[in-house]
């Protein structure tokens, strides 16, 4: 029996899509290192929950984790990377903005609400640079393990609680609380379809990437 929940992996794909590849600057190295890397498979659980929404396109390129008027540098469509590094050689056109909205942003939100239906609870599986890039407000500073987010508001404070400390039993670690990392745009937006956490492990190498995954499953069975 599938857990009842919904998991999203907006950050693991690496695939710069067609309509930018004659523009895009970014070398695979600067691809990967602005991914979440590990995180395709350490959230590799669609055969175990109910709902499961990915991409393979490169959050560089098309970040689901960004409101739709967020137009900003590190907004949906970025013009620079985590690590300052200019995404495109020209700046592309309006036309291709709204092509890459219309073929991969909005189709990720609305395969969620979709999937919403038939699950209880939502979980947003990231990871974190060991340390805080250079944009980062906490640039330069070591991160934690793991970190779990509800923007103070997208899932009741029992149900936080709880899988928190099914996370803490699982890894037998210390879980930060909405540091350094405080809920994006996934769980807040979402939130209003059912309740929404955020998890974000650090790509630090405490635990290898199958051991990660192990420990992900066994603190969403336990929360379940």
């Amino acid at each position: 029996m599938r857990l009842p929940l919904i998991l999203s992996v907006p950050h693991a794909g690496l695939r710069i899509p067609q309509e930018v590849k004659d523009y895009c600057a970014l070398s695979p190295e600067q691809i990967l290192v602005n991914s979440d890397e590990g995180a395709s498979e350490i959230y590799d659980l669609k055969s175990e929950v109910a709902g499961y929404v990915t991409t393979d396109i490169s959050q560089a390129i098309v970040d689901m984790n960004r409101a739709e008027n967020d137009r900003n540098r590190d907004g949906i469509i970025k013009t620079h990377t985590i690590y300052n590094a200019q995404v495109y050689h020209q700046p592309i056109h309006d036309n291709v903005i709204e092509k890459l909205f219309e073929c991969y942003y909005r189709p990720y939100h609305q395969k969620i609400t979709e999937s919403s239906a038939d699950v209880k609870f939502g979980v947003d599986g990231q990871t974190m640079a060991a340390i805080g890039p250079p944009s980062a407000k906490d640039s330069g500073c070591e991160r934690p393990k793991i970190c779990l987010s509800n923007a103070y508001s997208t899932c009741p404070q029992d149900w936080f609680e709880k899988i928190i400390h099914c996370f803490e039993e699982s890894f037998n670690s210390e879980v930060s609380i909405n540091h350094p990392f405080q809920g994006g745009y996934i769980v807040r937006s979402h939130s209003s379809e059912l309740p929404w956490v955020q998890v974000e492990l650090s790509r630090a190498h405490f635990l290898a990437i199958a051991e990660k995954r192990e420990c992900v499953l066994k603190a969403l069975i336990l929360f379940c």
